[in-house]
């Protein structure tokens, strides 16, 4: 029998955070991609900048005492909350160590980034953010064993995106940007991804028109925020200056049953598009 329709409005909105790792290339600015996996139930194909979901797991108070330079109250009002702020600022950290292997994160005592570079270090560290990931380790119980602290106040928030009502999945998205350590190296981890490169993000926008990329709004926005940038230090300066992002909440146009479009707050004949009733 066929699936009964789920009403749109009655899909749940989940946290979400994903970040813009950005460094200093060859060439000028550059930004670290990831291909989701052909089978991921969202956004599959698409390319995107590390990220997930904001877990329960990530709201736990011990967090407050391994993140370094910022708590939960700064950290919320950051992001224009009340509180909870800091789970987005952990998930952002997490995420980007489970899907790309960077550890945004110093031992205490020390004050550069955890190396990475050496290949016993390196490997347990691979190991770790599989476990994590699959749930077999607590990120938190991982950061106090090996006397880590969380660098989330060099994160910056730069954008803030609402999935359109009429997805199967929606998920409220804050977009933070922050410099990649160089003791370390992302990489794709062939699970929910399967491709990664560094692009300069002119590159990556001409590579999404031309069809070779593909990517959603929110990353093409993210993207053109970089294009005015010639460094990583001048995109962090920029990103530490936005301040609270309006929220963007894009409708899809449907015809016919079929998205054929999708329109942004300002866009021509966004207030008067109609929200699908039902999921797409």
């Amino acid at each position: 029998m066929p699936d009964t329709p789920q009403r749109a409005a009655d899909v749940p909105i989940r946290p979400a955070a994903t970040v813009m790792l950005v460094r200093d290339g060859e060439a000028g600015l550059e930004v670290f991609m990831m291909q989701r996996t052909l089978s991921a139930a969202f956004a599959h194909g698409m390319y995107v900048f590390p990220g997930g979901k904001v877990d329960a797991a990530d709201e736990a108070d011990h967090f407050e005492p391994i993140c370094d330079g910022l708590d939960d109250g700064p950290a919320s009002e950051r992001l224009g909350l009340d509180s909870g702020g800091l789970a987005w600022y952990v998930a952002a950290v997490r995420e980007v160590f489970e899907e790309a292997g960077v550890l945004l994160a110093r031992r205490e005592g020390d004050d550069e980034v955890v190396d990475l570079d050496e290949p016993d270090i390196a490997a347990r560290y691979n190991d770790a953010r599989h476990a994590i990931h699959e749930g077999r380790l607590d990120f938190a119980q991982f950061c106090a064993d090996e006397e880590l602290l969380l660098l989330v106040d060099s994160l910056h928030l730069v954008d803030h995106w609402i999935t359109p009502q009429g997805e199967r999945r929606r998920f409220d998205t804050r977009f933070f940007l922050g410099a990649a350590p160089p003791a370390q190296h992302p990489l794709h981890d062939d699970k929910e991804t399967i491709d990664s490169r560094w692009v300069r993000p002119a590159d990556a926008i001409d590579l999404w028109r031309s069809g070779e990329l593909q990517m959603l709004p929110p990353t093409i926005a993210t993207l053109e925020f970089l294009l005015p940038h010639a460094t990583a230090g001048d995109a962090v300066a920029a990103a530490a200056a936005v301040g609270i992002p309006e929220p963007v909440l894009p409708k899809v146009i449907v015809v016919d049953g079929k998205v054929v479009g999708i329109k942004r707050p300002g866009d021509d004949g966004y207030d008067d598009a109609v929200e699908p009733e039902f999921t797409l």
